[in-house]
């Protein structure tokens, strides 16, 4: 079946799937495949072939003249053949998914298993490789309208067969419904009928015309209150269900008691949703608890109550004594695992809190999906104003003729305040601007901890929750005991940010669950370790403190207890990131390692060659295969991504995942326009604000157009009290430039880096700049010329004096 949420689930109006799920083991179904919303035909193929698959779009469909968003559901022909299923292979070929369509009936008929379809869904589950059903261990039924009969024909299946797929009907939205035909014929007898009546009224002699042009143009059918529509269809899937449940009931099955599995595969409609899935009898695999009272999971997302539709087939397969495909490459095909259950207690009250616990989490997807876009919007325009603030407001030219523009505007001309008295306020402001902005992706996670979706308005209880945090840590950081520090608050928020990703991936990943900058559930992606986002806040934070915490030791000329500690957080980071039981990311320990590495021996004092650089390299591929390897060493049915990449480049696969990695990069380049304003203009900060300065500070030792702020000091001066700055500055760019090229999420790598290490640079340079006192230019400008150093630049030359200048001098 299809579209049937836990919030339709009621005991009194449908009491069968409730009392069902009193006993069961029962979890969310993520049912996410190609496309944002998932068909019918979707999800039933994604039954077929345990992987992601889809139908065609509306207008490449070549067996479909509907016109429906989906395409309806239709019996198989004779002979057995599922209709439409040249589309379906072709839209499976052209995606980069590697789905094989009909590996569950093939690998049913390969081992000799009988199985029975009723209805058209279960018969596109079944279906063979080319379309067709193995009549000899296969039989089709169609669903019966009579519950009774429905019944009869399931306990007849069950008891003799191995296999036994039921399509209990689907539930649709009214503007992606399939039309009914009953429905189309009644509405034409009644407009066919008001026709004729209108005729003779009228006195005419033969209706048949106006009949005739009542059945070209039928009268439009109203649309019913989508939530008396909706009731309608579930208690269709409620006779369904409960006929279904009495046939397993009635059944005598010699081979032992039946695994009863009810799962809802699809969406209702355009918006995307978490689906029923429960299943009740023994487990799975022979080893796995039975599915009794408690919450379904799986290793695919290591989350309690998520489950996958890819995680189906595989389990299926187990319980069918499949636990290695026959047909080739059909394993590595098989990208999820078997559900499996968490006990739980089996009292009444126990399984309402754990429904209840799922309509919850259901709730918290739903609420943050219309919250992404605006809040990353707002990201941008606020990254984007401080950037321009700093870039064009802070120079000089600007504040003297915003200075003079205020004195205008109050009449206060010849009263102005001296830019030197306005400099500390406005260096404060700008330090705290700088430490709240760099705050927010952190607060985000930890915004989680409080239930703002069971708000009336969840946007304002996200956004209340966030700036309460963004304001407590800000407050933190920029505490009286360290504030003058240059380097503490970056380091402050930047350890903050790295403890609470590693504290929350290490306890299983609950904060990113559904966070507006974390796993959004709904699009499946990862529900476990280090996500793209994660990886990149985690990455540049480390680098972060790092600097943080050695730069006192370089000063202090302790360069290589420097590299040591350096080279201990970037292990520690490489393998929290890279290891398949916590972080279980391929594409972070490239950039983590090369990053770490260099920025190591950089605080050494060592000098980078290329050959340096090769090596480092090096090692993090070797580093990243390793952490492979290792995974792939475990049972398939607990691997992650990591193993799965070995067995697919086993496979010779490995030029699919490439390319679609690739597609996904550069389809992210392209259409993530707030993100790529994101990192264009942090760049463009660092080029243009940071080192244009830095390159005139050699020429201009007044401070060129900052020197108001400055006090008249070069900003290149910063590196004097800050000597890990510029290789953090390096170690950054490796990070996250890698970080872009071997992900699959393109520009957002750099743009997630650049929200958090642009604020706290500039937090960093404002502070360095308070500390500076009034006349220090002249103070830096006297010392930097130290005794016995030669000067540069032209030295002033005495005037030669001519010989008769020296005979008439006297003496």
């Amino acid at each position: 079946m299809t579209g049937l949420r836990w919030n339709d689930v009621e005991p009194d109006t449908t009491p069968a799937l409730w009392g069902f799920a009193q006993d069961a083991s029962i979890g969310n179904l993520v049912v996410r495949s190609v496309r944002s919303s998932t068909c019918p035909v979707d999800g039933w193929l994604s039954l077929s072939s345990g992987a992601r698959a889809a139908d065609q779009v509306l207008e490449d469909r070549t067996t479909d003249a509907s016109g429906l968003l989906c395409r309806p559901l239709l019996e198989a022909s004779e002979p057995a053949q599922v209709p439409g299923w040249a589309d379906y292979v072709e839209a499976a070929s052209a995606s980069s998914f590697g789905t094989r369509l009909g590996l569950w009936g093939e690998e049913l008929r390969l081992a000799g298993a009988g199985a029975t379809a009723i209805g058209p869904g279960a018969a596109l589950a079944l279906a063979l490789p080319d379309g067709s059903l193995d009549t000899g261990t296969t039989t089709v039924l169609p669903r019966p309208a009579d519950p009774a009969d429905l019944a009869a024909a399931v306990g007849d299946a069950v008891g003799t067969r191995d296999v036994v797929v039921v399509d209990a009907g689907e539930i649709r939205d009214w503007n992606t419904r399939v039309p009914d035909p009953s429905e189309s014929e009644a509405a034409a007898e009644a407009a066919q009928a008001a026709a004729e009546t209108q005729a003779a009224e009228a006195g005419e002699a033969d209706g048949a015309a106006a009949a005739a042009a009542a059945q070209e143009e039928p009268a439009a059918v109203e649309p019913p209150d989508p939530a008396l529509y909706r009731a309608q269809q579930v208690a269709q899937i409620e006779a369904n269900v409960a006929a279904v449940l009495d046939g397993v009931a009635s059944a005598t099955t010699p081979s032992g008691e039946p695994t009863v599995v009810i799962a809802s595969i699809a969406d209702a409609g355009r918006a995307p949703s978490m689906q029923v899935l429960a299943a009740s009898g023994p487990a799975f695999t022979p080893q796995g608890e039975a599915f009794g009272p408690g919450t379904l999971t799986t290793s695919s997302t290591r989350q309690l109550g998520y489950v996958q539709s890819t995680d189906l087939l595989p389990g299926f397969l187990d319980r069918s004594g499949i636990t290695t495909p026959a047909s080739p490459g059909a394993q590595a095909a098989l990208v999820g695992s078997p559900p499996r259950t968490v006990p739980g207690a089996a009292s009444a009250e126990a399984a309402d809190e754990r429904i209840a616990s799922l309509v919850d989490d259901e709730r918290h997807a739903q609420a943050m999906r219309p919250i992404v876009a605006p809040f990353y919007l707002l990201v941008v325009v606020l990254n984007v104003a401080l950037y321009a603030g700093v870039a064009l407001g802070l120079t000089r030219p600007a504040a003297t003729r915003t200075g003079a523009a205020v004195a205008r505007w109050l009449k206060l001309e010849g009263k102005g305040v001296p830019l030197s008295q306005v400099r500390p306020h406005v260096l404060r402001a700008l330090r705290v601007v700088a430490v709240a902005m760099a705050s927010i992706p952190v607060s985000t996670y930890l915004a989680n901890l409080v239930p703002w979706w069971r708000a009336g308005s969840p946007s304002l209880g996200l956004a209340g929750a966030t700036l309460a945090i963004v304001a407590l840590v800000t407050v933190v950081a920029l505490a009286k005991p360290w504030r003058h520090q240059i380097l503490t608050p970056l380091g402050i928020v930047a350890g903050l940010t790295a403890a609470v990703l590693l504290g929350d991936i290490a306890t299983g990943a609950t904060l990113q669950l559904s966070a507006v900058m974390g796993v959004p559930v709904l699009v499946a992606g990862r529900f476990y370790g280090f996500n793209n986002t994660a990886f990149a806040l985690f990455a540049t934070a480390c680098v972060l403190l790092a600097v943080a915490i050695t730069n006192p030791l370089v000063k202090r000329g302790r360069r290589w207890l420097s590299a040591g500690i350096i080279a201990v957080i970037g292990i520690v980071a490489a393998y929290v990131d890279g290891a398949p039981s916590i972080g279980a990311d391929f594409g972070g320990p490239p950039a983590i390692v090369p990053a770490f590495a260099l920025l190591a021996l950089m605080a050494a004092g060592i000098r980078i060659t290329w050959l340096r650089v090769v090596g480092v390299l090096g090692g993090a591929v070797v580093a990243t295969l390793a952490f492979a390897a290792i995974d792939y060493l475990r049972p398939p049915s607990e691997r992650s991504h990591l193993g799965r990449f070995i067995e697919t480049l086993l496979d010779g696969g490995a030029w699919e995942v490439v390319l679609r990695k690739l597609e996904a990069n550069l389809r992210i380049l392209a259409n993530n326009r707030p993100l790529t304003i994101l990192a264009i203009t942090g760049v463009a900060l660092v080029v243009f604000v940071l080192a244009r300065p830095l390159k005139t500070a050699i020429t201009s030792p007044g401070g060129g157009r900052f020197s108001w702020l400055s006090s008249g000091a070069p900003i290149s001066q910063m590196g004097t009290v800050a000597p890990m700055l510029r290789p953090g500055l390096v170690a950054l760019a490796v990070v996250l430039g890698i970080g872009f090229a071997v992900n699959d999420s393109g520009i957002a790598i750099p743009a997630y880096g650049v929200a958090v290490a642009v604020p706290l640079l500039l937090a960093a340079c404002a502070s360095w700049m308070l500390s500076l006192p009034p006349g220090a230019a002249r103070r830096w400008s006297r010392s930097r010329w130290r005794p016995g150093r030669k000067r540069r630049g032209r030295r002033r030359r005495r005037p030669r004096r001519s010989r008769a200048s020296y005979a008439r001098s006297p003496g």
